[in-house]
């Protein structure tokens, strides 16, 4: 609105253009009360009547005396209390309105809060880093590490103070009592000590417990504690017997999150038998390597000080670390790589959490704004008896405040409610999960989205009834219209509402559509009617491929007997496990026989998989080509192996593998390929199908999963599965049963989550955004009664009030909608990565919402434009 010498100085253009008489008898009159209009309008409204009224407010409450405050302050409630008792609708609304919105921001907000916000639960957490072989030039930016490279960076770096080992196992814990299948972490000495945990009971690992020949000890986690020993405070002790060896209790974890994995117990690294077979074996890479930064340097020196030692491993021991792997060594921050995965995800939730509460924010303001006009003429009384802006704006601050209260007290209970959800969903994101919880900065946040955004409006709201005091005596608001620049700040909140509600629901849908998609994909496997049992056998009982065989011979021959299994098989793992682990995370290098390679050049096979003959029946695997494994592909037959179709074409061409042989230490032994089964998606539906390789598992001994296809459903054999493997030895080690439906549900669970909690957050906005429409437009109507009866009363018919309500409605809506257009594009962008086959200005999402969004609203338009065709002109006229 221009300033009053500037609306005075157009004024007075125009009455220079008016006739001379009409000048001198009304412009001096029209002129002052011009001024005195726009004068109030200036010192009253905006920003400097809201500050006016504020300050005027504070000194009112400053001069009060200390006695006076509750019994001013317990009036305001009582009133505040009987106006909401009076409007109960309105009341609940906006109670339930915003306490939606502030429930879903509240448990968005716990979860970044403890996952993003949190230092880490350690000592000196931010000097922890995590480290990563790397080998970019084929793909692979996670190598764990073996224990002579452990050594190496242990010994030759400068910039860590400590460097400790990690990796996680299941075994068979056998005590007097009972036995546990127990995830045990293998760690060394110091890796407790390094994090700053101390031992709940007992001590933690000491160097002398790491060397060969000392006595096994373990160290147990409060959980298993717990639940197995039902926290026997006598526990320090007491000895378990695992891998043909006694081992002694030696302490008690405290209750902490445990990095990266939760596991039962602890274990030395040399009391590991697989680890101890891996000692000399530099590409026997299995551990996860964490350090600490000395005082003082920076992650940048961090790195370049290991990258320096990664390139003399390279120059030492080329066959380690071929030349065309692109071999390097990567670190990071701890506690950034352990929410890489969860941080994009939970910043677009908390921004759609966000779209949300600024949708209710704006349907609470347009009830405030409606309850305003339906108490304008009281607010108005109040003022022409005497009082003041301060007095008026406590009384409306005390019912914004006891809304606020209300509306946070349901937000909680809405947070509270769904925090398991989230809880699960952040877990599949990132460890740190366990650490969300309800806590004194959530229940502010809470609290304040809710005070903020009443007190904003129950401001406005004062300052808007302070206008126009004259005329607010004479007007009844249920016969006239309402004034233009109410309609059009409603107006405003309602295109508003419809642009956030757009956005939100072309992010949903292009989520939903991305899910669609990826369950549509074929997995190259039949997961139908499929039970995967993983499990361990005792590296101290099973040493050489010879026993692993006759072991293997048996479990099958037991398993297969069993009622109701149709055909089984074993396996180094099973598709989708989220457990799968290769025997060579670089990549098993081979060399074709015949090739010419230049130098050290090797080719390089993504992934290598041991299987019995019945695998590829089992899971229902086509054979592109040649032949499958039999059961003369033994020890004593020559080295056979069958390649994917993906790895054939990438490394054959157009020429026929089968026949051709292969070597994996450089022509000490040849192995030929006998057939190309088809591609499977063994990492997940939304990654590449791996180039594969596959070797009887007769020849190379690596199991950990048995399959089972069964005639009927799978879910009725695991118990039946279980009792067979443990008669043939009752220390195997189950680690899991599932089917592969399950594997594969669980494979897209974030995707499915993601998708169902922005498509929660979406249909909620849809429904205040309707909501919304639906109520202005019914105050609207109430407001314009005596309008419309005059339409009526001089020949509209109703249909003329239909469409004439409609298209006040449709109008906000449409620019709502252009709005909103223009937001999704510049926003959904950052969906990209997020999303699977489906590009972020996807046309068939923007038009289903678009005609969702607009048919929603046109229902909302139509119910109220009903109601006024129905008004009776008389009823109407006579109205007072």
């Amino acid at each position: 609105m221009p300033r009053p010498w500037f609306a005075g100085r157009a004024y007075r253009a125009v009455l220079r253009l008016l006739p001379v008489d009409f000048r001198s008898e009304f412009g001096d009159d029209m002129e002052q009360v011009f001024r005195e209009q726009h004068d109030e309008t200036w010192r009253d409204r905006g920003l400097p009547g809201l500050l006016r009224m504020w300050g005027a407010t504070i000194l009112d409450i400053v001069r009060m005396a200390p006695r006076e405050h509750f019994s001013v302050l317990a009036h305001d409630i009582r009133y505040a209390l009987r106006m909401m008792r009076k409007n109960p609708v309105y009341s609940l609304s906006a109670v339930l309105i915003l306490g939606l919105a502030i429930g879903a921001n509240t448990s968005i907000f716990s979860v970044v809060e403890s996952v993003l916000l949190k230092p880490l639960p350690y000592a000196d957490g931010n000097r922890l880093v995590i480290l990563r072989q790397t080998a970019v030039k084929i793909g692979q930016d996670d190598i764990r590490f073996s224990a002579p490279e452990i050594a190496d960076y242990r010994r030759r770096n400068r910039t860590l103070s400590e460097l400790v080992e990690y990796h996680s196992m299941t075994f068979t814990l056998l005590s007097r009592d009972e036995s546990h299948r127990v995830r045990t972490g293998v760690v060394s000495p110091a890796f407790f000590d390094m994090f700053g945990v101390k031992p709940l009971l007992g001590r933690a690992f000491r160097a002398d417990d790491d060397t060969p020949g000392a006595p096994a000890v373990l160290l147990l986690s409060y959980e298993f504690w717990k639940s197995a020993e039902r926290g026997d405070p006598a526990i320090v002790g007491k000895t378990y017997q695992m891998n043909d060896k006694v081992h002694t209790v030696v302490g008690v974890l405290p209750p902490i999150p445990q990095y990266p994995n939760e596991n039962d117990i602890y274990m030395p690294s040399s009391a590991c038998p697989f680890r101890a077979r891996q000692t000399e074996n530099r590409e026997g890479r299995m551990m996860r390597v964490f350090g600490r930064l000395k005082p003082g340097v920076t992650l940048q020196q961090c790195h370049a000080d290991l990258a320096a030692i990664a390139g003399r491993l390279e120059q030492d021991y080329p066959k380690a670390y071929p030349r065309t792997a692109g071999y390097g060594i990567a670190s990071a921050g701890l506690r950034g790589e352990l929410t890489a995965r969860a941080r994009p995800m939970l910043l677009l939730l908390m921004a759609a959490a966000a779209i949300v509460l600024l949708i209710a924010c704006a349907n609470v303001a347009k009830l405030i704004l409606a309850r305003m006009a339906q108490r304008e003429r009281e607010l108005v009384i109040r003022t022409a008896m005497g009082a003041g802006a301060a007095r008026l704006l406590r009384q409306l601050l005390t019912e914004s405040l006891i809304l606020a209260l209300l509306a946070a007290g349901v937000g909680m209970l809405c947070a509270t409610g769904s925090l398991r959800l989230l809880t699960e969903f952040a877990g599949q994101l990132t460890p740190r999960a366990r650490e969300i919880g309800i806590d004194f900065w959530v229940l502010l946040f809470a609290v304040f989205c809710a005070v903020a955004t009443t007190v904003i409006f129950g401001s406005m709201s004062a300052l808007y009834s302070r206008s126009r005091l004259a005329a607010g005596l004479k007007e009844s608001g249920m016969q006239l219209a309402p004034p233009a620049r109410r309609n059009w700040m409603r107006g405003a909140l309602i295109a508003a509402q419809v642009a956030f509600s757009y956005v939100l629901l072309i992010g949903a849908g292009l989520m939903v559509r991305s899910f669609i998609q990826l369950r549509s994909v074929d997995p190259g496997f039949v997961p139908q009617r499929v039970l995967a049992v993983g499990f361990d056998l005792s590296w101290s009982k099973y040493g050489n491929d010879t026993e692993v065989a006759s072991i293997i011979k048996r479990l099958l021959d037991k398993v297969q007997s069993q009622p109701g299994v149709g055909v089984a098989a074993i396996a180094s793992s099973f598709p989708m496990d989220p457990d799968t682990f290769g025997m060579n995370d670089m990549g098993q290098s081979f060399r074709i026989e015949g090739a010419v390679l230049s130098g050290a050049e090797q080719p390089k096979v993504a992934n290598l998989r041991t299987v019995t003959p019945g695998y590829f029946q089992t899971l229902g695997v086509p054979v592109v080509a040649g032949r499958l494994f039999r059961d003369s592909d033994n020890q004593t037959a020559p080295p056979v192996a069958l390649v994917s179709r993906s790895l054939a074409r990438k490394r054959w061409g157009a020429q026929d593998p089968i026949g051709r042989r292969v070597t994996f230490n450089d022509g000490k032994k040849w192995t030929t390929i006998v057939g190309v089964v088809g591609d499977v998606k063994e990492f997940g539906l939304a990654r590449e199908a791996p180039e594969q390789l596959y070797m009887p598992l007769a020849q190379v001994g690596i199991v950990g999963s048995l399959l089972v296809r069964t005639a009927g459903d799978p879910a009725t054999l695991p118990s039946q599965v279980r009792r067979a493997i443990l008669a043939i030895d009752p220390q195997i080690s189950i680690t899991e049963t599932k089917t592969l439906e399950e594997a594969r549900s669980e494979s897209i669970a974030s995707p499915r989550t993601s998708a169902d909690l922005f498509g929660l957050f979406a249909v909620l906005a849809l429904i205040i955004a309707v909501a919304g429409i639906g109520s202005m437009l019914a105050l609207s109507v109430r407001q314009r009664a005596r309008e419309i009866g005059i339409r009526m009363a001089l020949g509209a018919t109703p249909g003329d009030i239909v469409r004439l309500v409609v298209r006040q409605g449709m109008l906000l809506v449409i620019i709502g909608l252009a709005v909103g257009l223009a937001g999704a594009v510049e926003l959904t962008g950052s969906l990209k990565t997020l999303l699977f086959e489906v590009q972020p200005t996807d046309p068939a999402t923007y038009t289903l919402v678009s005609a969702v969004l607009f048919g929603a609203a046109l229902l909302a338009a139509y119910v109220p434009a009903r109601r006024a065709a129905r008004i009776d002109p008389q009823n109407a006229l006579r109205s007072e």
